[in-house]
């Protein structure tokens, strides 16, 4: 049989893989482009909305972010907002909640109000509330406390997204335009070729022949990319987080201040879209030997990145010798452990609702993905953010943890333009300022 051609072949059929999609379809003159998911569905793993923490980050409420960062982040978002009013309806796709980041005792009020007087120019909606103003939007946060507190957030603005849908939305939006787009589901790419100037995929159902390759897949991009002697620098140190329901408590979403000395998120709680009439706390931090949660027969995957090696040894030792990291680490372990788990994460889910009582909470079972962090053992450091591997002949590698799915189309546009200059195709660009960034 033939091998089928495309002029690109997009691996990972989740919100990355399916943006990318989308903008070439409708802002490029490419005839033939293909999606390829190993799953039975369009973002079923990790862009699944009981995988992730459905918000739609935009730089405000989040205090690990640098204001530069913070800026890029409500960029991205903007986008996807963009992107979204255009469809016939988007009600499905985004949500407004209220949105705030709380901020418990003297030390954490007075930063957050310096936060507030860089951040506020930036961001026209943002409010700084006290407890009065706090009581008023989320009354179960100030109910039976006693220290004091202070939140900056906002409200009427789309917060939540169902990143699935989104997808979803992607993929129905690429197939009415007129080029030739496959979706093939239930296709596990086995391996990718290099025939200089060409790749060739061999799948499970068939071979499919690529100008151009674009792999977004998570963890098993790197896999990918060292499987072709690309990336080698690289080791996969896969997080996990899971999550834990209440009763409906909370209006909107809530989150806390982010620890300086943690590279991991602080635990939030948010309306759960999937689930009418509960909250969903978390999440925890977790490293797990598995590219995808649940998923055991990952695990050799897990091997072949972490390569366990003076690298990656040195950037363990820097985690685990800093005493917050070390303890927070085992306290997640033990998050894990039944009828211990709920009584640890009580503590942690007081400082949001200090009413909260231990029967209110429900450990999610099989809720929670797993982010793929990167480790640069060349400079022994851990890459937080999103990671790209451009060997520059027509293959890109992505990985993208978080806010990789609020970042979704601004990631595509990058790889839009490396496809653009690879196959010196036409790129509407006006087109595209105008409908996404205008």
């Amino acid at each position: 049989m033939e091998a089928k051609q495309h002029d690109v072949v997009i691996i990972g059929g989740g919100i990355s893989g399916t943006a990318l999609l989308y903008l070439l379809a409708r802002y490029t003159d490419l005839k033939s482009i293909a999606l390829v998911e190993k799953c039975n569905g369009i973002a079923a793993l990790n862009s699944h909305g009981r995988n992730n923490s459905q918000t739609l980050h935009c730089g405000d409420i989040e205090t690990n972010y640098s204001l530069e960062k913070a800026l890029s982040v409500q960029a991205s978002a903007a986008m996807v907002v963009n992107y979204a009013k255009q469809l016939p309806s988007c009600e499905h796709i985004l949500y407004k909640y209220s949105k705030m980041v709380l901020a418990v005792g003297e030390q954490e009020c007075d930063a957050l109000e310096k936060r507030f007087q860089e951040f506020s120019p930036h961001y026209p909606a943002m409010r700084l509330w006290d407890a009065d103003g706090i009581s008023r939007i989320e009354p179960n946060v100030v109910w039976g406390r006693n220290e004091r507190i202070a939140a900056v957030g906002a409200t009427g603005e789309y917060s939540a997204v169902n990143f699935q849908a989104l997808a979803d939305s992607f993929v129905t939006q690429a197939k009415s335009t007129d080029k030739n787009i496959e979706v093939l589901l239930a296709t596990k790419v086995k391996k990718i070729t290099d025939l200089d100037g060409r790749f060739e995929l061999e799948t499970n159902r068939h071979t499919l022949n690529a100008k151009t390759v674009v792999v977004s897949a998570g963890g098993h991009s790197l896999l990918f990319a060292q499987r072709m002697g690309y990336g080698k620098q690289f080791a996969c140190l896969p997080m996990a987080g899971s999550f834990y329901f209440t009763p409906d408590i909370l209006r909107g979403k809530v989150y806390t201040i982010q620890n300086d000395k943690l590279p991991f998120a602080a635990i939030h709680g948010d309306p759960d879209l999937l689930l009418g009439g509960k909250t969903r706390f978390g999440p925890t931090a977790l490293m797990l030997p598995m590219l995808e949660r649940h998923n055991w027969k990952t695990i050799p995957d897990f091997l072949r990145l972490f390569s366990l090696d003076a690298g990656v040894m040195k950037v363990m030792w820097d985690l685990f010798k800093v005493s917050d990291i070390r303890n927070y680490m085992l306290k997640n372990i033990l998050f894990e452990v039944p009828y211990l788990r709920q009584r640890l994460f009580l503590k942690d889910a007081r400082k949001i609702v200090p009413s909260l009582q231990l029967q209110d909470l429900t450990f999610a079972k099989r809720v929670g993905g797993v982010r793929p962090v990167m480790i640069d053992k060349e400079n022994r450091k851990l890459l937080m953010g999103e990671a790209k591997i451009n060997p520059g002949n027509g293959i890109i590698f992505n990985m993208t943890p978080s806010p990789g799915a609020t970042s979704c189309l601004q990631n595509a546009e990058q790889d839009l333009r490396i496809l653009v200059n690879q196959l010196g195709c036409d790129f509407a660009e006006s087109k595209f300022t105008k409908e996404l960034k205008g």
